[in-house]
């Protein structure tokens, strides 16, 4: 293809996107994988996913136009109609892989990506919470709060990985103290369902201050997720550090439930925007106690570590930093 300008390594491109409910992450790759150029963008900024790629495509300068893309998107992926969770974007796939003239166009869930990825994942890529090791080759859980609660996880089959999709996020929360539970009974009356996501993503925490400020009889102060997670405006606010420690533990919770759920003998690793803003503080908080704290499940130093999936999971959580 004389001509072209490019490189062989570049002469074709592939667009991938990460989009969830506040950004849309999109870039062009080789063919291989290598990224070649990326933008990020507030989704709230355009009126549909098409406004978003064609704005994108607009600033891939002389690198080729594209014709086969993967989206990971936050959204259920159970027909070729997709409708986001928590942003107004909904779509055909087919009729926006036409739109954009590609040959081919994959939707998949975004943490069934983020699972995906886990194998790649590096030593340095990856800090762990608690002790013990990840058993090789064994399920292993994907959970992560953002704008929503994604869940996933990695099932092994021979050499490869199946990646599950579901939508974890939306099970029941349950409390695991009085203080949870008056919370949690706060936000029933609000919702019709209290969901995990409602208590642990960047809404829940506003769902969580809110409520602990009602229980408390005290104002309650229009604080954003960023600011109730902030450590200064905590030591001001002491219900912004309640409401970031009650998220910890809740998520601890969840993670626990979903290791347990799952037989996560291979580790359960923590994504999402809102545990790596949090840094040491997460792995002071009560989240690994919380998700230990599993009854006859939990783990007992004395006894083998085969005798119990509580003894097996009880060392392999990781967030993803």
């Amino acid at each position: 293809m004389a001509g072209t300008g490019h490189p062989p390594a570049i002469r074709t491109t592939w667009l991938v996107g990460d989009i969830g409910a506040t950004n849309a992450r999109f870039g062009l790759v080789a063919p291989g994988g290598t990224l070649l150029h990326s933008n990020t963008y507030a989704c709230d900024d355009f009126a549909t996913i098409d406004d978003a790629i064609g704005a994108y495509l607009d600033t891939r300068g002389d690198l080729p136009m594209p014709r086969v893309g993967a989206l990971a998107i936050a959204a259920a992926i159970t027909s070729d109609e997709i409708r986001m969770t928590n942003h107004p974007w909904s779509f055909s796939v087919g009729v926006l892989r036409d739109r954009l003239g590609f040959e081919r166009l994959v939707v998949i869930n975004d943490f069934t990506a983020v699972a995906m990825a886990v194998p790649l994942l590096a030593e340095t890529d990856r800090l762990p919470i608690g002790g013990g090791a990840p058993r090789a080759h064994r399920t292993i859980a994907v959970l992560g709060p953002g704008t929503g609660l994604g869940v996933s996880g990695l099932v092994p089959a021979g050499s490869e990985w199946i990646a599950l999709s579901g939508e974890g996020g939306h099970v029941t929360m349950a409390p695991a103290s009085e203080r949870e539970n008056a919370v949690l009974d706060l936000m029933r009356a609000r919702f019709d369902h209290v969901s995990a996501e409602r208590v642990i993503s960047g809404s829940g925490l506003v769902n969580l201050y809110n409520s602990l400020a009602a229980l408390d009889g005290v104002p309650a102060a229009s604080h954003t997720p960023a600011q109730i997670t902030d450590p200064e405006i905590g030591q001001q606010d002491p219900l912004c550090h309640e409401a970031t420690a009650m998220f910890c533990a809740m998520l601890g919770t969840v993670a626990g439930n979903l290791a347990l759920s799952l037989g996560a003998q291979g580790g359960v690793y923590i994504a999402g925007g809102i545990v790596p803003r949090l840094g040491s503080r997460f792995a002071r908080s009560t989240f690994r106690e919380r998700f230990e704290a599993k009854g006859r499940m939990r783990p007992r130093p004395c006894e083998n570590s085969d005798a119990e999936l509580g003894q097996e999971t009880s060392g392999t959580t990781w967030a993803i930093i």
